[in-house]
């Protein structure tokens, strides 16, 4: 077969699968361009390419799916391949054979490949075919919604519904009972069009502890196809994948032997080219088929870190025509990798989106980070809400879950609401140490890990009092009057005439406020009185802005964030956020109810129940919101009377925007 070279790729993608792929290119000394949409005009990847071509606007359907525009821009700039990252066009067959097409090397599988495992029915049906065996279900082409419903009476409660064209966790629900199987269809087909187009959905029983275990292949142009063993990723929110390890914990050689040759079985069966995935669903000693991915996988770091391999060297050599490197005998497990996965998301809101600036972030230093984020750029309601992957590898999986701990203590992000303290309670926590893992793990743990901040502690308190210190400090930097360089006035030490100076302020956390008064001797000490005890503190400065407390005897070190009127404090693995309080605001102001309905995300309004006079009861739709490919829905906090509507079909809105006013029975 014909090695053709490549000496200059097109990623087509954006964020940190940009920049991993450009990592791995310029290391072979392949030219980088990279494409970005407007609101990406200063991201990281961008200026890290050699090259990079603007080709729409924000949205994704105008920029990063407009597969004829990256074609062209491929061309112009006269790359040799283009590779997809994942997401986006990185499953499309027409795209994949239009890159053939124009001349360019499509760095993954052929259209034909693509377009066999794109439909999950189809799949499904291929492998039953090939005697792979699959969970009960309904993947036909019929799909009428009261024969959907027949279906999901016969597979038996509880059912998933999933769009037949989907990943990512969109277009998915779980439902229980038949009675809400016709509301779940409605909603799920939504996202689906939304998020791929297509609306054709498939019903399967639904298995209440499976683990998702999944099989990374890899085949060349010879016809080679091997494994590179398999990843756990059960733990998931809303059908996504949040934390997944390799290898998986409690396999054995024999279950790893039949998944990897099942896996490879259904390679060779699409004539597959190039990195995929064949996911499973195991449950007791039975696996089962759910879907192949086309493409690399988010979480392919942790089978880099066990072989050793870089899996997108591997994607360009057998792009270019190359056999695989190694066969199936040569490669081997090396110790135990965990990539844990960072979203700009609010579990505390079922996982909502969050978007903003990213103001202030901290990197642990013995880890990987994959990201496409830094401090200052935009996170927007556009694409996908995952800012970065963290993946520590340590000799077994003990090593690696204190490695993760560690790592996760270390890292700090601010400016967006991230999922980051849950990962913090998922990695600390006694049955993710013995690995009882399984897709329900979150909700089964839901009480501890989505449970509310403990109230802050001494320790919290005297760091916040430390940066408040510091903060006024700053503020009034410099003698009042230069004339007198000893005037008392200018000293920012709370000096007084009679009497030790001190300084009161109050803070609020969650429903607890604190009234701490400061006694400040120079700018490294001071003494802290809180609920008429007086504690010493020491600070010492230390790198990157983060300084050393002492009290109590203990030194140890810890980070404070001041955004607006916010202390943010990171110790001991725990962020602690501390509101500085007005002390001529109105007590009544901070308790008043707020009957107010507002958006939990910046989004698109897809449907609004309700009109002004409407009653409305706890728990009721009253919106369907859409946005970074989720759909959600804004109900009813209370029962009452709809006083105000104020949101439209089509209305693109901002988060805390006032959508809907309550008022109880009589008041409206």
């Amino acid at each position: 077969m014909t090695i053709t070279p490549i000496r200059s790729v097109l990623v087509a993608n954006r964020g940190e699968i940009a920049r991993r792929v450009m990592r791995t290119a310029r290391r072979l000394g392949i030219g980088c361009v990279a494409v970005y949409s407007e609101a990406d005009a200063g991201a990281a990847h961008v200026q890290e390419a050699d090259a990079a071509y603007l080709i729409g606007a924000a949205p994704a359907r105008e920029s990063y799916l407009d597969g004829a525009r990256i074609i062209a821009q491929a061309l112009k700039a006269g790359a040799d391949a283009v590779h997809p990252g994942y997401g986006f066009l990185s499953e499309n067959a027409e795209f994949a054979e239009a890159c053939a097409a124009a001349g360019l090397v499509f760095i993954g599988p052929p259209g034909d490949a693509i377009r066999a495992m794109g439909s999950k029915a189809a799949a499904k049906a291929l492998m039953q075919q090939s005697g792979v065996p699959l969970v009960p279900g309904y993947h036909g082409a019929d799909q009428a919604p009261d024969l959907l419903e027949r279906e999901a009476a016969r597979i038996g409660y509880p059912v998933l519904i999933k769009a037949s064209a989907g990943g990512g966790g969109k277009g998915m629900r779980i439902v229980e009972r038949a009675a809400d199987f016709a509301q779940a269809l409605a909603l799920a087909k939504g996202e689906a069009l939304a998020a791929f187009g297509d609306e054709r959905m498939l019903i399967e029983r639904y298995l209440t502890r499976p683990r998702h275990i999944e099989i990374q292949v890899f085949a060349d142009r010879q016809g080679h196809v091997i494994s590179l063993f398999e990843r756990d990723c059960s733990i998931q929110r809303r059908h996504q994948k949040m934390i997944e390890e390799a290898p998986a914990p409690f396999m054995t050689l024999a279950r790893r032997r039949a998944m990897g040759e099942a896996a490879c079985a259904a390679a060779r069966a699409i004539g597959y080219v190039g990195a995929g995935t064949v996911e499973f669903i195991v449950e007791d000693d039975a696996f089962y088929f759910m879907e192949m991915n086309t493409r690399l996988q988010v979480e392919h770091p942790v089978t880099e870190a066990i072989t050793g391999l870089d899996l997108v060297e591997w994607q360009f050599r057998v792009a270019a025509g190359e056999p695989l490197p190694c066969r199936q005998d040569d490669v081997r497990i090396e110790g135990h990798a965990i990539e844990v996965r960072l979203y700009a998301e609010d579990p505390a809101q079922d996982f909502a989106p969050s978007t903003g600036i990213i103001q202030h972030l901290r990197w642990p230093a013995q880890a990987r980070i994959d990201s496409g984020v830094r401090a200052g750029d935009a996170v927007s309601i556009h694409y996908d809400p995952m800012l970065a992957k963290l993946i520590v590898h340590g000799p077994d999986r003990a090593a690696a879950v204190r490695m993760l701990t560690q790592a996760l203590a270390e890292t700090e992000i601010e400016g967006v609401r991230s999922n980051l303290t849950l990962l913090r309670r998922i990695a600390r926590l006694p049955e993710f140490a013995q690995a009882q893992l399984d897709t329900g793990f979150i909700s089964r743990h839901e009480a501890a890990l989505l449970a509310p901040d403990a109230p802050a502690t001494r320790r919290v308190l005297a760091a916040a009092a430390a940066r408040y210190l510091a903060d006024l400090a700053a503020g009034h930097a410099g003698p009042v009057d230069t004339a007198d360089p000893n005037s008392p006035w200018g000293l920012t030490t709370a000096w007084r005439l009679n009497g030790s100076g001190y300084q009161d302020f109050s803070l609020r956390a969650g429903a607890e406020r604190y009234a701490l008064r400061v006694y400040l001797h120079d700018a490294a000490r001071f003494d802290l009185e809180f609920e008429g005890q007086i504690y010493p503190v020491m600070t010492a400065p230390l790198a990157e802005g983060r300084f050393a407390l002492t009290l109590q005897g203990q030194t140890a070190p810890v980070s404070v964030v001041r955004l607006g009127d916010e202390l943010i404090v990171h110790e001991a693995g725990v962020r602690s956020a501390l509101t500085l309080i007005d002390p001529y605001a109105s007590a009544a102001g901070e308790t008043a109810q707020d009957r107010s309905v507002r958006a939990p995300m910046p989004g698109k309004i897809l449907s609004v129940a309700i009109a002004v006079g409407d009653q409305v009861r706890k728990g009721d739709v009253l919106f369907l919101l859409e946005a970074m490919k989720v759909q959600m829905r804004i109900i009813a906090p209370a029962d009452g009377v709809v006083a105000l509507v104020d949101g439209a079909v089509g209305d693109l809105i901002e988060a805390g925007v006032e959508l809907a006013r309550i008022d109880p029975v009589g008041e409206a």
